[in-house]
């Protein structure tokens, strides 16, 4: 492991990568649960979905740990599943078979662009203050995303508010949404204490001591389950079931439309939304590890980016939506790793959700919420490598890109704006020689990609 791994090189070992990937893990096992019953909205078979996305998102890491060396975990992406369902089945009327031709489509044009170093231009194209922004910005994105799974963070009049705790006092609904609320902010502070103390795997002791105080709560009779209202028992229904049959989505593709006008918009939306969420989770999480050059380019980016398009591809011929780099992979490098040892923990951690599937369902948002929170507040950390006196046509676009990134909960969306704003604001304070040809390209498109998607 030392020879492949190169462990020693990267200062971490065997232990540090073991928890480092059970953390990723554990932080993103919701969307073994949650993919499917997104899917299953679109007519496709909930138990061969689960099992696609087990296996694709367990292919995908291993490509990853193999090729790459990387401690980045791939699944089923939160966005583009719902694009999925949503928009291409139920809005525009296509057939989740012809969804999926789109989906594997895309897979291979990732992967040509990858052999043929254009995503990895992309990513070189990126300027230095722009990678620091979007690393910060994800860190400001996965905490929201945490205080909302956590449900912290609610829907109100203000767009957002806080969750009301005398209102659920009052109605009764304490004992079942408002304990789960209660528990993830003694997690959250739990999670910091450990990490205050330099605690080894404190995040991912964090996530067991919050399911393990939740449990208590649902014996004192604290937490009431709901599951009419998604509130579930916090105890496993079992441990070992046999995997679900793919053959509902095994290779179901229809490619009919692949000549529609249609169909090459939405293949472009796919490859759009994945190519720059791509591009942001990669940079935040190798920026997070240290393995960005001086330049701010990562070495061997064309592997990681290559394991991102077979995990796509691979994905559609199961059948499951597209397969991408996964944002919560910073958890498990807050936790140290450094290789592609903890991506395979974290791959054969999906193969074994095949046959434990109720133990791995059971683990509750709430759980998970404080780690995706403390991650996010070791990656804005990086907010101190902005230069945010001196010069302002470097720091605005950088601004731009991270509030965007949480504000309009998107990753892709962050970058399109930070890219726009820093190519406008160079060009009309004069200062042209900053701006490379592939930056004014992707401004235009991206341009575009507002007037006309």
């Amino acid at each position: 492991m030392e020879h492949f791994f190169k462990l020693q090189e990267r200062g971490t070992d065997v232990r540090t990568e073991v928890m480092a990937g059970l953390t990723t893990f554990m932080t993103m096992a919701y969307i073994l649960a949650v993919n499917p019953g997104i899917l299953s909205a679109a007519g496709m078979d909930a138990g061969a979905v689960f099992t696609a996305t087990a296996l694709a998102s367990a292919i995908g890491t291993l490509f990853m740990a193999i090729c790459a060396n990387m401690p980045i975990a791939l699944s089923a992406a939160m966005g583009l599943n719902a694009y999925f369902a949503f928009t291409v089945v139920i809005g525009m009327g296509y057939t989740w078979q012809q969804a999926l031709a789109a989906v594997f489509v895309e897979g291979i044009i990732f992967c040509v662009l990858s052999l043929t170093r254009i995503r990895e231009a992309l990513f070189d194209a990126i300027p230095k203050q722009l990678k620091t922004a979007v690393s910060v910005g994800i860190g400001m994105f996965i905490c929201f995303i945490g205080l909302q799974n956590a449900h912290v963070v609610v829907d109100g009049p203000t767009l957002v508010k806080l969750y009301p705790f005398s209102t659920a006092l009052a109605d009764g609904t304490f004992r079942t949404e408002g304990i789960t609320v209660f528990l993830a902010l003694v997690g959250l502070l739990l999670t910091a204490v450990l990490m205050a103390k330099n605690v080894k795997g404190g995040v991912l002791l964090g996530i067991i001591a919050t399911w393990g105080l939740g449990m208590v709560c649902q014996l004192a009779g604290f937490y009431i389950p709901d599951p009419a209202k998604g509130y579930f028992s916090l105890f496993p229904s079992g441990i070992v079931s046999m995997p679900a049959s793919m053959a509902p989505t095994f290779l179901q593709l229809d490619f009919a439309s692949i000549y529609s006008v249609n169909f090459l918009t939405i293949l472009f939306a796919f490859l759009f939304v994945d190519t720059f969420d791509t591009l942001g989770t990669v940079i935040g999480c190798a920026s997070k590890a240290g393995m960005l050059d001086e330049e701010g380019r990562l070495p061997n980016i064309r592997n990681v980016l290559m394991a991102d398009a077979v995990g796509t591809a691979v994905g559609a011929l199961l059948g499951t939506s597209t397969i991408s780099s996964f944002v919560e992979s910073s958890a498990g490098i807050a936790q140290g790793g450094r290789t592609g040892l903890s991506s395979v923990v974290t791959a054969g951690l999906f193969l074994l959700a095949l046959f434990f599937s109720p133990l791995f369902l059971a683990i509750p948002a709430f759980a998970t919420a404080p780690a995706l929170i403390m991650v996010g507040f070791l990656m804005m950390q990086q907010v101190k490598d902005i230069d945010w006196f001196t010069d302002y046509t470097e720091a605005i676009p950088a601004f731009i890109a991270i509030t965007t990134m949480a504000f309009a909960y998107s990753i892709s969306e962050g970058i399109a704006f930070g890219f726009i704003f820093y190519t406008l604001l160079h060009v009309l304070t004069g200062k042209l020689d900053k701006v490379t040809p592939l930056m004014y390209v992707l401004t235009v498109l991206f341009i575009m990609k507002y007037i006309f998607l």
